[in-house]
């Protein structure tokens, strides 16, 4: 079992100590060379402080001015240590004391210098507490000795590798770009050591997209035999205890609505949906979820393995999953066939107001798969052209005509907005993934050409937040979706590119920025007629969403209340986890204070809120499941960002390509950032950005006016400034940087009287 100084340290606290024997449990050591690196870490983690030893048991030892970051190097070779705590100061730390850590690795930062108003705390590299870089992408030379070196094309890594010679022969890998594991990081006065895992091509244009980005961010292609062993010893089919204590749901007619793209992902279905009128006269809307934590027990390689992902990655045709294919497809909700489910049963009046919900361990099966375009001409009049399909139309209107556009109301009415995801027809857009709730982007994407999918979005945002409101009620351990609030200086350039355009964007926003602001925003941004390039715009200044352990601000849905993940166990770690706590709960819980009390409560019903002043799960369970999370948290964060910025690469890898191809082309844009040295100009028909450097404008000298956002010819008053037309050229393009630079043609305006002032 491989595990980081990190996972160790967090399995270790200053109030508790604990025996060797559960450290090697927790992390799963079992093979004598697993056991000896653990003795050795522990042993290295005493001698240098960061452990106590005490009659064979080990505890945590914390000090003041030591502080947990993530590295942020520079090329040149000045890095910070990132904090994870919101608004804490960065952390300066010199080239000679990075202790051989490198870009991204997270680290124990001694503080050696306070901080002041102007000038950042500065520290050293304690301690590694987890590598990010175990392989990299390089470029091989050869020395004047006839040794082979590996040169990382990521500047930001401060060393070259000494290569070791293995089955790929280094001498038709000298110049090739080449896929390099990291063997030994650098040890005292010893530098790196590596060997090469893969000859990529002679340069990055020669290489496959998809290679580069995956060797770039380690990202997995294959599940370890270990993984494949344990898929085998899953039986192939549903038990009878396998039906125990689950609600049975197999007689309500069921669907499921997927994408047809033939894309990997798409062949998979998580989600099923049933719709039955109460005796009320209300709408009982079921959302069906594969019940993943079922087959996977906890701490199992499959567990360690999902969990080490995160997340399914998407590269274009290619989906890096989170779960091998075999288990994929045993918990795929097809029709015709018993699936064990999560099942969250929602009591909605006509007017989309929630009256109660039930969270049930179920067994469905599926009557009708449809994809969004079936679902859609059904819901267009045009059933008889499929019959058996009859039966489910009056309830797919139900769901899509009334309760979903009634909670899309409620939702807009709390201040929630909508993202624009028409794209024009030859942009290159990034993967989309796999999520029918709001994902990562945290606002729901809306497409007229297939409005099914917000609507349906519509539901599972309600799914969600039932099982957070759940989580939180009963006081579980549980993984919250927080989306910050957007920073008002990050909107400033798009509020003046919209002003600018004739839009009244700068008196919409006040100084707090709100949901509500937002909604006004892309309402009025629709009426400009560089809409698509606003709105693609308007989605870069949104914050990231982040997990947490305690609930908080969800702004793109409006949210001030607990909001999770849940739908999606397939494809998100964060939702199996979440699923496999209300499985313990239902397994394990308590539905009354003591064996004597009479007053029971229903754990499966909203009922329950409210009425709990005991702990549900018992204590054991309690606080393994919390100590999971203290650093299931931090991993997860991580990996999202890493996902994200693997799907950000290739996006903007093929959009190298295709302006390569396109060099010498002209092309209408508008200019989207002004700088000092230049501005960005956005290619309206493709969504591409590029730079027009200020030292190609060769007809004049043309200064910086910062106040306006623009740039001005001292002779022939012709400025450059956001919002402005103009025709660019591409020049040229470097495709692993991803930079496209462009000359103008023609645009621009003529600078004002006030322009000229300083």
């Amino acid at each position: 079992m491989e595990f980081s100084i990190a996972t160790l340290l967090s399995n270790l606290t200053d109030d508790k100590s604990v025996a060797p024997k559960v450290l090697e449990k927790k992390l799963g050591c079992q093979d004598s060379e697993s056991l000896q690196k653990l003795q050795i870490a522990l042993d290295v983690l005493e001698k240098v402080g960061i452990l106590e030893k005490e009659r064979g048991r080990y505890r945590r030892v914390y000090e003041e001015d030591v502080v947990e970051a993530k590295l942020r190097c520079s090329s040149k070779g000045f890095c910070f240590a990132i904090q994870d705590v919101e608004g804490a100061d960065d952390i300066y730390i010199q080239k000679n004391h990075l202790s051989s850590a490198w870009n991204g690795d997270r680290v124990l930062v001694k503080v050696t210098k306070e901080g002041s108003r102007r000038r950042s705390p500065e520290g050293q590299v304690r301690l590694i507490l987890e590598r990010v870089n175990p392989s990299v992408l390089a470029r091989v030379r050869q020395a004047e000795d006839g040794s082979y070196h590996a040169v990382p094309l990521d500047d930001r890594l401060l060393f070259e590798l000494n290569l070791r010679p293995n089955s790929a022969p280094l001498e038709e890998a000298v110049e090739h770009l080449v896929h390099v594991q990291v063997l030994r990081y650098p040890l005292g006065q010893n530098p790196p050591l590596g060997k090469v895992a893969r000859i990529l091509g002679s340069d990055a244009e020669d290489a496959a997209d998809t290679d580069i980005v995956c060797c770039k961010h380690d990202l997995r292609r294959q599940f370890p035999d270990s993984v494949l062993q344990a898929l085998e010893a899953l039986p192939d089919s549903l038990r009878k205890t396998d039906l125990k204590n689950r609600l049975d749901l197999r007689k309500r007619l069921t669907m499921t609505i997927e994408d047809e793209s033939g894309s990997p992902d798409s062949a998979i279905v998580e989600n099923a949906l049933t719709l039955e009128k109460t005796k009320t006269g209300n709408w009982q809307v079921g959302i069906h979820i594969a019940d993943v934590a079922h087959w996977i027990p906890l701490d199992s390689p499959l567990d360690r393995e999902a969990r080490k992902r995160g997340t399914a990655v998407y590269l274009g045709d290619t989906v890096l999953p989170l779960l091998p294919e075999k288990l994929l497809s045993q918990v795929s909700l097809v029709p015709g066939e018993d699936r064990l489910t999560l099942s969250v049963l929602l009591t909605l009046t006509d007017s989309g107001q929630l009256v109660e919900f039930e969270i049930h361990k179920s067994v469905i099966q599926v009557d009708h798969q449809l994809s969004y375009e079936q679902a859609q001409a059904l819901l267009g009049g045009h059933e008889e052209s499929e019959p058996e399909l009859a039966p489910i139309v009056d309830k797919l209107k139900e769901l899509f005509f009334s309760l979903s556009p009634a909670l899309r109301a409620v939702r807009q009415q709390r201040g929630a907005f909508e993202l624009n995801g028409t794209l024009p027809k030859e942009a290159i857009a990034r993967p989309i993934p796999h999520s029918k709730d709001e994902g990562r982007q945290g606002a729901i994407m809306v497409s007229g050409s297939m409005p099914l999918r917000s609507l349906l979005a519509e539901l599972m945002i309600l799914a969600n937040q039932v099982v957070a409101s759940h989580l939180h009620a009963l006081s579980l351990p549980g993984i919250y979706c927080v989306h910050p609030t957007p920073d008002l200086e990050r909107l400033e350039d798009l509020l003046k590119l919209a002003s600018n355009l004739g839009l009244d964007a700068e008196q919409s926003l006040e100084e707090d920025v709100t949901s509500q602001d937002y909604q006004r925003l892309t309402q009025l941004l629709a009426k400009s007629t560089a809409a698509k390039v606003l709105n693609h715009l308007l989605e870069g200044t949104l914050k990231p969403i982040a997990y947490g352990s305690k609930p908080g601000l969800h702004f793109g849905l409006a949210l001030d209340t607990s909001y999770c993940h849940a739908i999606s166990p397939v494809w998100r770690y964060g939702d199996l986890f979440v699923q496999r706590v209300l499985e313990y709960t239902f397994s394990e819980g308590r539905d009354r204070r003591t064996t004597r009390s009479k007053d029971r409560v229903n754990l499966h019903h909203s009922s329950a809120h409210g009425n709990i002043n005991w702990n549900v799960l018992p204590p054991d369970t309690q606080q393994e499941l919390e100590s999971q999370l203290s650093t299931l948290i931090p991993h997860l964060n991580d990996r999202e960002k890493l996902t994200e910025d693997a799907e950000i690469d290739l996006e903007g890898l093929k959009k190298a390509e295709q302006m390569k191809e396109r060099t010498g082309h002209v092309f209408s844009g508008l200019i989207t950032g002004v700088q000092s040295y230049g501005f960005f100009v956005e290619i309206e028909d493709l969504l591409v950005e590029g730079l027009v450097h200020v030292s190609s404008l060769k007809d004049d000298w043309y200064e910086y006016r910062s106040r306006h956002a623009c740039l001005v010819g001292r002779k022939n008053r012709t400025a450059y400034r956001l919002g402005d037309h103009v025709e660019v050229q591409v020049k040229s393009v470097d495709y692993y940087r991803q930079q496209i630079d462009l000359v103008t043609v023609s645009g621009g305006s003529v600078a004002s009287n006030e322009d000229l002032e300083d």
